[in-house]
């Protein structure tokens, strides 16, 4: 993966950690099905990208 994909991991990281935790104050959002799924793609972006900083480490090693 290129260098530039870290950051962009590092901030979907914190979108979704802020999205969770404005979810958690406002339980009538979780009704709406957009957020399940903005959710679930942006965490799987995480993922994914997590995923492929831990595969190029290992490579490296």
């Amino acid at each position: 993966m290129p260098d530039h994909g870290k950051p962009r991991s590092g901030v979907m990281a914190r979108l979704t950690l802020s999205a969770l935790d404005r979810a958690s104050q406002d339980p009538s959002c979780w009704r709406d099905p957009i957020v399940h799924r903005a959710l679930l793609v942006s965490g799987l972006s995480v993922l994914t990208a997590a995923t492929a900083l831990l595969k190029t480490d290992l490579e490296q090693s």
